[in-house]
């Protein structure tokens, strides 16, 4: 739901809502968040509500202030219907209201208003896929699919029906706008399709999404991971992202477009340096090394079908990710093929990190990285993910050192 600043109020007033969640989304992809009352909101609004960093925004923990994005409210419907809860997602300041360097939100937005200032119309779309765990008789997660189901089965062999349906009812309660779902190729795996929007939104809509997902599945008695392969013999689960770019109402993509080869060249030729962020974890290697790369990248692919524009499709991202910073790399990284007029050539693929080692590597020494991301997020997040790297080498079982670190 959007509302400027002067109809925020008003709407906290009509809708008997009690609490209000000052959320937003820490360098490494997890959604943090304050609950403040509505008499507070006034204020939150106009000055922000100081909050401790505790050195997951940066390497240096330092005081901050949440101020909330008024365009960005979304009613948790899962809450009780008197004394509601709503969700903003905030914008950070330093105390002297300068914006923070740990705003990985805003850095996306001013990426997007920059491909827009230079007349291009860009939508992205994802579509996320989840496994669905069976709980024991004290709640807590098993590691046994809720169900044996395949590829776009039904009841009774897809047992995640009416999870996936409260899922999408929430969401679309919320405002969001899921337009289809469906059980996928592994036991107990499910993905949900978001139609596209702007890039700010669809990062936004992913990380609601995922607290959607967790917040149902456990009403439902299930748990929810998005573990990128938390089974052997069973797929990994996928973040698959499509950016579709107009210029002029033109497609820029699908058909010969040289800007658009360009901006395709340009993904192609930086992804490994920013790998990291879309491939975080000692999981998401997994799941790599298991597919085949060829099919990790699709671009220039015209869809000759009412309302579909042709995009570039990536689907080597999954949802542990953090959306702001990977579709901002995503856009920044297209930009500088059009700037380089980088050659887009029919066949081309991605040629990834093997490992999270290697891709720790690349990103440390990345040029390109280190002109987008500010220093103090980029070192903290390096730090983070050599220190996981040197536990999971030193792990005695790695399966479990998986589990216990992402499931």
């Amino acid at each position: 739901m959007y509302f400027s600043s002067s109809d925020t109020q008003g709407f906290i007033e009509e809708n008997d809502i009690k609490f209000i969640r000052m959320s937003f989304c820490d360098t490494f992809g997890n959604m943090k968040n304050i609950a403040v009352m509505p008499s507070e909101l006034p204020r939150a609004i106009e000055y922000g509500i100081p909050f401790y960093s505790a050195g997951f925004l940066g390497e240096t923990p330092e005081m901050l202030m949440l101020r909330p994005d008024t365009s960005a409210l979304s009613v948790l419907p899962w809450r009780p219907q008197s004394g509601r809860v709503v969700r903003f997602f905030c914008n950070l300041f330093h105390s002297d209201g300068t914006p923070s360097d740990g705003d990985l939100r805003r850095s996306l937005r001013l990426t997007a208003e920059r491909l827009r200032s230079m007349g291009y119309e860009c939508r992205v779309s994802t579509r996320c896929e989840f496994y669905l765990f069976k709980t024991d008789n004290e709640g807590n997660p098993t590691r046994i699919p809720c169900d044996n189901g395949g590829y776009m089965d039904i009841a009774p062999l897809d047992k995640c029906e009416d999870a996936r349906r409260d899922i999408c009812l929430s969401l679309e309660e919320m405002g969001l706008r899921p337009i289809s779902s469906c059980h996928k190729s592994g036991s107990g795996q499910n993905e949900i399709d978001f139609a596209s929007s702007d890039p700010l939104t669809a990062a936004d809509n992913m990380m609601h999404y995922k607290a959607v997902v967790k917040t149902i599945a456990a009403s439902h008695g299930l748990y929810a991971s998005f573990m990128p392969k938390p089974l052997e013999n069973e797929p990994g689960s996928a973040l698959k992202i499509y950016i579709s770019i107009t210029k002029d109402g033109e497609p820029l993509f699908g058909s010969g477009h040289s800007q658009g080869k360009a901006f395709a060249a340009g993904i192609l030729h930086y992804m490994p340096e920013f790998a990291l962020f879309m491939n975080s974890t000692c999981s998401s290697f997994k799941r790599l090394s298991a597919m085949r790369k060829s099919g990790l990248f699709r671009a220039m692919e015209r869809i000759d079908l009412p309302g579909c524009e042709p995009a570039l499709e990536i689907r080597s991202a999954d949802a542990l990710c953090n959306p702001y910073l990977t579709l901002q790399m995503l856009l920044e990284a297209g930009m500088d093929g059009m700037k380089e007029e980088r050659e887009y050539l029919s066949g081309n693929q991605i040629v990834l990190p093997d490992d999270l080692g290697e891709a720790i590597a690349l990103t440390s020494k990345s040029t390109f990285v280190s002109k987008i991301v500010p220093s103090s997020n980029l070192d903290n997040f390096i730090s983070y993910k050599r220190k996981e790297l040197e536990e999971y080498r030193k792990s005695e079982n790695k399966d479990e050192f998986c589990f216990g670190r992402y499931f």
